[in-house]
């Protein structure tokens, strides 16, 4: 560890973020390797320690004897200052090096909120923001994760992106580096232009020209070579059984968000839903085994000594083998003392069954997500949930001897109404009346409902992407209107700041424009914007208006169904023809089935050959 960072530990809230060391950590000889890359993730050490993505990338570039990835998490305000105020440079981790002596600086972007923090730590770096003004003699920055496929808000700062899983496409960049070098041939230019070239899931920026027409809409994406991919495809994992996953991980000394084995069970979604980006973005399915999984979990067990197995995915219920899974894991978890989490069951598939096998229905509170208040808007956006599934679920809940709650809805979804807003008090009201029908709910205590309620944001590869948010006026006199609607005092309402909600719009659906404008926020010191404490609209704002860029354009504007999406460049493997058809069935009120029940042919079963969901529906 530095020293002058070790000396100043004892001055700032939770020095345990910054001190390295931790049992699991990767050590390796500098002399013996030939790529380093530091694994950036932007926000503090607690969320980045939580994240299963940096957990396996990490794992997977140190299998290579020759790389040595180290981690780098975004220091608290009070580190930000005493760093400043001593002239520190921002380290990673494991050798306390300077992020400038590395060969490769790689950015996980989870959430749009999370860009100042990006900017905000290459500042700290001391490196140049742009890739333009970044020379041979730095660090390749590389960008991924969900928000990559649209990079365009943050393109002038990457020299590259990764779009789709890196398993494989962060060790091949490694090597295509290393091969260069030691060829006497790398200049920064011949690398990206190579990478682009020759693997599959490369986006290079500066490769591509963006013209504009007057109206402001985009013109065109223009390739500045033939060789390069006039469309960037999305990488996947083909079997999961044999991509890689971490046997050991980096234990932390100090509580973090998710401190527990983290099991991925498998990737992709066959629900949907038309608000839900991951679930169109991660597709295809593609499922590991029950006896991998077992392994999988024993073997982090061991190495870890946590009690707690969280079974990841988007939708838990969805595992074809969940319950041959848990029987399994059961055998040993129980005389071990470890429990299970299952913490993203539909309504829908949640029953007394597998409440008896988990530990997230022995706390106090259980969590649902109807989405909306009625069952029209829930056909608009295609949760395929009734009101029904909803009443089961939490009777079941009830039985058991629970008496809270909590449900997740949205407001200013396309197409609502006021009716569908009351609905969701409607419907929490009818959840306090089942616990009171329920004969064998606990009679000692009340019912809770919380009822948490976020602002729509129309995301890129949604059947949605094309639809104009609400304004923020409406969307507050929405959020009053609901509180009008709840008179129960066992009914408690919380809903998300409607001007986060904007900002994140804005970024979510921005082009290379909204460059200049990150740059100010950063030379201003934004940082945090995620955290409620740190985010300030009326800067943003002004931000915005000193750089030109209208917010309405991007955030509160019905994107034309023929106009080039800033995203255009990207292929997910879902066509733009099936999101197409998609936003017409929401306006139409129909539902399309999930794909295990009809294939409703989304186009992104080419990707992934015999290992996806596709040949689950013959069984």
């Amino acid at each position: 560890m530095n020293k002058e960072i070790s000396s100043i530990l004892k001055s700032v809230s939770k020095p345990g973020r910054y001190s390295g060391g931790e049992y699991g950590q990767i050590i390796k000889d500098k002399n013996s390797v030939k790529a380093r890359f530091a694994f950036c993730f932007p926000d503090t050490y607690e969320i980045g320690m939580s994240n299963l993505g940096m957990r396996i990338l990490y794992g997977v570039l140190n299998e290579q004897e020759d790389v040595w990835c180290e981690r780098v998490y975004t220091p608290w305000v009070d580190m930000q200052e005493k760093m400043k105020e001593y002239d520190l440079p921002l380290t990673a981790c494991e050798s306390g090096d300077e992020l400038r002596e590395f060969d490769m600086i790689g950015f996980t972007l989870q959430y749009e909120m999370s860009y100042t923090n990006v900017l905000n730590m290459l500042e700290l770096a001391k490196l140049p923001l742009r890739s333009s003004e970044r020379d041979d003699s730095m660090p390749i920055v590389i960008g991924g994760g969900p928000c990559a496929y649209n990079p365009e808000p943050v393109a002038d700062f990457f020299d590259l992106f990764n779009i789709g899983e890196g398993e494989e496409m962060l060790p091949e960049l490694c090597r295509l580096y290393i091969q260069m070098k030691e060829e006497g041939r790398y200049t920064k230019e011949a690398y990206l232009h190579e990478a682009a070239r020759t693997i599959t899931g490369i986006y290079v920026p500066s490769l591509y020209d963006v013209s504009y027409n007057d109206d402001g809409t985009i013109k065109a994406y223009a390739p500045k070579y033939d060789d390069i991919p006039t469309k960037v495809t999305k990488r996947i994992m083909t079997d999961m059984d044999r991509s890689y996953f971490p046997s050991k991980v980096v234990m932390p000394y100090i509580e973090t968000v998710h401190d527990r084995i983290m099991l991925e069970v498998f990737r992709g979604c066959i629900r949907g839903c038309r608000f839900c980006q991951a679930g169109i973005i991660y597709r295809p399915v593609r499922e590991k085994s029950p006896e991998v999984l077992n392994d999988q979990a024993k073997c982090l067990f061991e190495s870890t000594g946590y009690d707690e197995i969280s079974l990841t995915s988007l939708s838990i219920s969805d595992y074809t083998e969940l319950e041959a899974l848990t029987e399994q894991l059961l055998e040993w978890t129980d005389d071990n003392k470890v429990s299970l989490s299952l913490p993203s069951l539909r309504v829908d598939s949640f029953t007394k069954e597998l409440m008896d096998k988990i530990a997230s229905v022995r706390s106090s509170s259980l969590t649902f997500a109807p989405e909306a208040g009625t069952q029209r808007l829930r056909d608009v956006i295609n949760k395929n949930v009734r009101e029904e599934d909803l009443m089961r679920a939490v009777g079941v809940a009830f039985a058991a001897g629970k008496n809270t709650v909590k449900l997740y809805f949205m407001n200013g979804l396309p197409t609502e109404t006021y009716e569908d807003i009351k609905g969701i008090a409607t419907l929490a009201e009818h959840v306090i009346d089942a616990y009171y029908k329920c004969p064998e709910r606990n009679r000692s205590q009340k019912p809770q409902v919380t009822i948490s309620v976020s602002c729509f944001i129309p995301k890129p590869f949604t059947p949605f992407q094309w639809e104009a948010q609400d304004s923020m006026e409406t969307l507050a006199e929405k959020q009053e209107f609901l509180r009008t609607q709840i008179t129960d005092r066992k009914i408690r309402y919380t809903y998300h700041d409607a001007r986060v909600s904007r900002v994140e719009a804005v970024l979510a659906r921005g082009d290379r424009r909204l460059a200049a404008a990150l740059e100010l926020a950063c030379r201003e010191g934004f940082k945090f914007d995620a955290w409620d404490e740190c985010f300030d609209y009326d800067r943003w704002i002004s931000v915005f208006e000193r750089c030109g860029i209208d917010p309405a354009f991007y955030a509160n504007r019905a994107f034309g169904l023929d106009e080039v999406l800033p995203w255009d460049i990207i292929d997910c493997g879902v066509t733009k023809e099936f999101l197409r058809r998609e936003r017409d069935k929401a306006y139409a009120e129909n539902t399309t089935p999930h794909c295990r029940e009809k294939c409703s042919g989304c186009g992104a079963n080419k990707l992934g050959g015999e290992k996806t969901c596709c040949p689950k529906i013959a069984k």
